[in-house]
């Protein structure tokens, strides 16, 4: 007959070894977001208008396709629209971006919440029902997911033409993106305003 103190090694050591599986299949990102340095070129059903010196020029991603393919996450679902943005400076003085203020309103008057690639972040995880994971996994997705985020903190200038990013969208009742309808894209706080029609 085997021996109590054996029997509890055994058990012990088949939950050491579990605990390391469970670790190290947890370890990583939640999501596999693609590198923003593989971001592809601004192309395709790409919109835009000229503010006083700084041209906008904006993409929605409105498929889960499209989002899939960049965050292997559906944002839709989510309640949550990217929109991929260029800033360009054409020329004059330079422009102050920090306090650009991006407004989206539908079809139906309604107004579309501005989030934070964090809080994007937050709406994915609760559509995805994923409750139970390794913090250090939520950690890396976001870090991966900010880094799409455009930067505005520097201004647009000779020395500094270019900002491309992604502004998050959430929808104004948190229900799923489904074939939003007269999305007017609004850029204040530019030159000049601009209201850019997506779709």
């Amino acid at each position: 007959m085997l021996s109590q103190n054996y029997l509890l090694r055994v058990r012990l050591a088949a939950f050491v070894i579990a605990a390391g599986l469970l670790a190290t299949s947890c370890a990583g990102s939640l999501f596999k977001v693609k590198p923003v340095v593989e971001l592809p070129p601004l192309t395709g059903e790409v919109k835009s208008a000229s503010a006083g010196g700084v041209t906008v020029r904006v993409a929605p991603l409105l498929s889960d396709e499209e989002s899939q393919e960049l965050f292997e996450a559906n944002l839709p679902l989510g309640g949550i629209l990217p929109l991929r943005l260029e800033l360009v400076f054409d020329s004059g003085v330079a422009v102050e971006t920090r306090k650009v203020r991006f407004r989206l309103r539908d079809g139906e008057g309604r107004e579309w919440k501005l989030v934070s690639p964090k809080a994007a972040v937050g709406r994915i995880l609760k559509a995805n029902d994923v409750y139970a994971y390794n913090p250090n996994s939520r950690k890396q997705f976001e870090k991966e997911f900010v880094a799409y985020g455009i930067d505005l903190t520097s201004p647009l200038s000779d020395t500094d033409r270019r900002h491309q990013g992604f502004v998050f969208f959430e929808t104004p009742k948190k229900e799923p993106v489904a074939s939003p309808r007269g999305l007017v894209l609004i850029v204040e706080r530019l030159p000049q305003p601009v209201e850019i029609p997506l779709n």
